[in-house]
Order: structure tokens, then sequence, then C-alpha cells
């Protein structure tokens, strides 16, 4: 199994954010799961990326030219895949990709995140997609999602798409109880 793992490209401002990065990363490696993600040397995107491979996991980087570039590619991954846009690098994640988990981030996490989430409801995966709480961080999306529900934008089935894990022994519960839901169309 591989986990794409979206997170931000900064720490962050929380010395909790950088600890629960690296435990997700030794966690999954540990659990025999492999990692896809933004393919950066930095950040927590980093912390996740080294944390696996020190505890000897398969990690897979996709990252634009563009980026590249600029010199923010990690260079001891498993596999790292340059393309040429971020639409593409979001297609070729979601396509390595059997489940999918947000760690705190910014615009491009939560854009990330999103567009996952939105592909689960249309049908076009069947792949779960968690939110790894740290610190409370994702609780005022989630009251956001609830407020969706409320005003009738979304199914409450499908908020219950979107669960939220503590913890890393709590996220692989998650991923391996996954059960997918029927499509929302």
């Amino acid at each position: 199994m591989r986990v794409a793992v979206f997170t931000g490209s900064s720490f962050g401002s929380s010395p909790a954010f950088a600890r629960a990065a690296e435990e997700l990363g030794r966690g999954l490696a540990e659990a025999g799961m492999g990692i896809v993600y933004g393919g950066g040397h930095v950040g927590l995107m980093g912390a996740v990326a080294d944390a696996a491979l020190a505890a000897g996991g398969e990690v897979s980087g996709v990252i634009p030219r563009a980026l590249a570039e600029r010199e923010l590619q990690h260079e001891g991954l498993t596999r790292l895949r340059i393309v040429e846009t971020m639409h593409e690098r979001k297609a070729a994640m979601a396509a390595e990709a059997d489940a999918f988990v947000a760690l705190p981030g910014g615009a491009g996490t939560l854009e990330e995140l999103f567009e996952a989430w939105t592909w689960q409801h249309l049908g076009y995966h069947a792949k779960p997609v968690v939110l790894y709480d740290v610190d409370g961080f994702w609780q005022p999306l989630r009251a956001m999602v609830s407020g969706m529900v409320e005003s009738g934008f979304i199914r409450a089935e499908f908020r219950d798409t979107l669960p939220t894990a503590g913890s890393v022994a709590e996220l692989l519960g998650l991923l391996k109880d996954w059960r997918a839901p029927g499509g929302k169309w």
C-alpha cells in the first residue's frame, strides 16, 4: 500500500507539527506502507520523507520541473519523478496512491486534500482520505464541513468519509478498516 501525504513545505508555528510528520513517516514505513508525496526536501514534507527513509521505507516523490529547478527536490528518495505541471503532479500522486493523508499545511495542502476528497465523492476513486489532526489543527475545517452539511451543500454521509486521526496508530486503523462509500451520483 502507498499513502499520498499532503502537508506543508514549511514547518508551521508549532514543534508538534514536525514531530507528527516524523511520527507519520516512521509509522507508515514500519507498517510496510510506501509514501508518495510532493518530492520536496523542505518543511513538513521533507520531515515525513526523511523519517520514512530513515526507518527503511519506500518514498516516491513527484515534483514539477519549476520547483526542481529551484533545487527544492529531495535527493535521497527511492524514486523521484519530475513532471511539467502541478496538475500532472496531483494526477501522478493520485494514480500511485492507495490512500490520502493530510497533515497540517497551507493552501496547497487544502487544494490537494479537497481534490482527493471530491474525487472520492464523484466516484473517481474509492480510496480513504484522512485528516491527521495535530493539536486540533483540522478542527476548524471539521466545523466548516459540518456547516456545509447543515446548509445542504454536502450530504451527511460524505462528512463521514473524511475521518480524523489523532495518532499514527489511529490513522493506521482507519486505513485498515476503510470501506468505500457509494458515489454521489
